[in-house]
């Protein structure tokens, strides 16, 4: 039987499906309306660095045809095939999207789907309506995304714009108009498993429809990735690699200067330094340094690397220090440290959560009130805290433990209880720390870059520098004593360290900072 997703939500491919050679059938329309239909395979950075993952009505299949463009059957409007264990290490997602061809906006879209169908059978489908839009002319519909293993998550998030700007969001470019791309063989036939035991064989959904019909060759400008070219290299030295976040033919900031020589003189007044400051850290969208305007000069070009981030996921790291939840996403709502709101969008309510006994007793004992806000309603919530780094992670029915004091927020469906872990020399003699299960995200913030430790018989931790561990580690008090280099007047000196003992797999986080 067929699930049902609401946006937001997301699932494995293999709790779906044991099969990998997938049917991705699309349904869109509207009355006078005209929709392009088409698959981005994007890289680890959600970067379209390869223009020929770009599969869309000019380009029906990619290079080793793992994604395949079907046209129209079985009542979709579009479909594909998705061959899931052939798709190169680097393709990191594969982003379906509709877009409007011509006036017109989504709101005026009837109901459509996304659907997977497996060995001809339905195994997962995504309902959408017009009414959830406004004046979007682009809607990104579903993923599947790589993170250890393929997931598929049902996105539904509108794009102002039309396939240009959602293009140009993926890192390409409108080029020139090229010739056609040859017609692709006719899609594969309705085939049902070979057994039951075995991965179902790739087949379309039986129906009453008619043959497919070869995609349209539409006369409309080819779309490429960006492939700007790039200045030549100083005679003898190679051609140096863009840095990680950067567009390939957009400039760098100026290098350090050589052994021995001065570094240039300040830039005269209302000049840009090529300061580091500005720079885009991973997870931003693609724009330009800082002094290198991505389209001349003026404010616009100046505020271009800041802006913000727009993934389509329901918790989108806006930078090292911020965090975006969209609240129309999944539909739950989340629990925050009061205080952590620094901006919202849209229609969002702020209640006070009591934190209850527990709660209290964690406040009290650490001097860190355990006290709570929950967000609801339809919008987007900015979170921070003090600079600290945050870090979302996302939990499928596993289970984590944090440090009470680096718990910012998490959704209200994952299930959380205190625990307690009492030992002498811990500050207020117990350390707090909150055990997260289910199916959500809890975002845990940091000082500094934290490492992760596998479990080890011999793996020992700070108490005040603990992140986290794995909920099936045990955790055990350390009776060894030792002195702090700066111990100042009136403090004994003295700490603990935790012994954490579990299976292979298990691990533990700190942080480069003592609390």
């Amino acid at each position: 039987m067929a699930r049902e997703f609401q946006r937001g939500h997301k699932a494995k491919v293999s709790d779906l499906t044991s099969g990998t050679d997938l049917y991705v059938g699309v349904q869109i329309a509207g009355p006078g309306l005209t929709f392009d239909i088409s698959c981005f395979g994007l890289d680890a950075d959600e970067q379209l660095s390869d223009d020929r993952y770009f599969i869309f009505f000019n380009q029906p299949k990619s290079p080793e045809e793992s994604i395949q463009l079907l046209g129209a059957q079985a009542g979709d409007t579009e479909s594909f095939r998705v061959t899931l264990d052939r798709i190169p290490a680097n393709i990191h997602k594969l982003s379906f999207t509709a877009t409007l061809d011509g006036a017109g906006q989504m709101s005026q879209a009837g109901p459509g789907y996304i659907r997977i169908v497996a060995g001809g059978e339905e195994v997962v489908k995504y309902a959408f309506t017009g009414s959830e839009f406004t004046t979007e002319r682009a809607v990104m519909l579903g993923d599947f995304y790589l993170k250890d293993v393929w997931r598929f998550a049902a996105v539904g998030q509108g794009f102002d714009g039309g396939l240009d700007a959602l293009l140009k969001n993926f890192g390409g470019e409108v080029a020139e108009e090229a010739p056609a791309a040859p017609s692709q063989d006719a899609p594969p036939a309705f085939a049902p498993p070979s057994q039951a035991s075995a991965p179902p064989a790739f087949g379309a959904p039986a129906a009453p429809a008619p043959a497919p019909q070869q995609p349209p060759v539409h006369a409309a400008p080819t779309i490429a990735a960006p492939m700007a070219p790039q200045a030549p290299a100083p005679y003898g030295q190679p051609p140096q690699q863009p840095q990680f976040g950067q567009i390939p033919g957009q400039g760098a900031p100026p290098a350090a200067p050589p052994y021995g020589q001065q570094p240039p003189a300040a830039p005269p007044y209302g000049q840009q330094p090529p300061a580091p400051f500005g720079q885009q850290p991973p997870g931003l969208p693609h724009g330009v340094p800082q002094g290198v305007p991505a389209a001349g000069a003026g404010l616009q070009a100046a505020l271009q690397p800041y802006k913000e981030a727009a993934t389509g996921q329901r918790w989108t790291s806006q930078n090292q220090q911020l965090m975006r939840v969209d609240l129309t996403m999944g539909g739950m709502p989340v629990l925050a440290r009061q205080g952590s709101m620094v901006m919202y969008q849209g229609k969002v309510d702020f209640g006070y959560k009591g934190a209850g006994f527990a709660g209290r007793m964690v406040g009290n004992a650490t001097g860190q009130e355990m006290q709570l806000m929950r967000c609801t309603g339809r919008g987007q919530v900015f979170l921070a805290e003090e600079g600290a780094h945050l870090h979302p992670i996302e939990l499928q029915g596993d289970g984590i433990c944090v440090s009470a004091e680096n718990v910012l927020a998490f959704d209200e469906s994952l299930q959380y209880e205190v625990r307690r872990i009492e030992g002498h020399g811990i500050p207020g003699g117990a350390l707090f720390t909150m055990q997260f299960q289910g199916t959500g995200t809890v975002v845990v913030k940091t000082h500094g870059v934290p490492v992760v430790l596998p479990v080890t018989p011999t793996t020992f931790a700070d108490c005040n520098a603990v992140v986290a561990w794995s909920s099936a580690s045990q955790v055990i008090i350390s009776s060894q004593v030792r002195l702090r280099r700066n111990a100042y007047p009136g403090h004994s000196g003295e700490t603990v360290n935790l012994q954490f003992r579990g299976a292979p797999g298990n691990f533990v986080v700190v942080q480069p900072y003592e609390v």
